[in-house]
């Protein structure tokens, strides 16, 4: 083999380059963030209940938070009826972040665990932090 320098070499320069991004990260893993609920909202409650359960809140609340959207902008309806029967206002300023107060604590320690960058702002105004 007359090239088996060279393609030693490439090899070699393809793992390196492959691997590059792990060795770099290696040890700045973050802790997994733990949103605080510790708000005068949330704590004047009797049984501490979203509009829907935790587990549901965590996986879909972008889906619930866009269908809010397109029902109260496209068809005029802000009435929402939970799965347990309750009904809320559909509005992000005035029942979520009404709890959810400590939007740095709350909504950036998780959007910014996962790198995700959400467009609320773009058009709400982000709230005055609260306790």
């Amino acid at each position: 083999m007359y090239d088996s320098g060279k393609i030693l070499a490439g090899l070699i320069i393809f793992i390196v380059i492959a691997t590059l991004p792990f060795t770099l990260n290696l040890g700045k893993a973050v802790a997994k963030p733990s949103p605080s609920i510790d708000t005068p909202a949330i704590n004047q409650m009797a049984k501490k209940q979203c509009v829907e359960s935790k587990d549901y809140m965590k996986t879909t609340h972008m889906q619930m938070l866009n269908n809010w959207r397109d029902e109260v902008v496209r068809e005029g309806n802000r009435l929402y009826v939970a799965a347990d029967g309750k009904e809320y206002n559909m509005s992000l300023q005035n029942t979520c972040m009404n709890c959810h107060s400590n939007k740095s604590k709350f909504c950036d320690e998780c959007h910014n665990y996962v790198a995700v960058k959400p467009y609320c702002w773009d058009c709400h105004i982000a709230p005055k932090e609260g306790v």
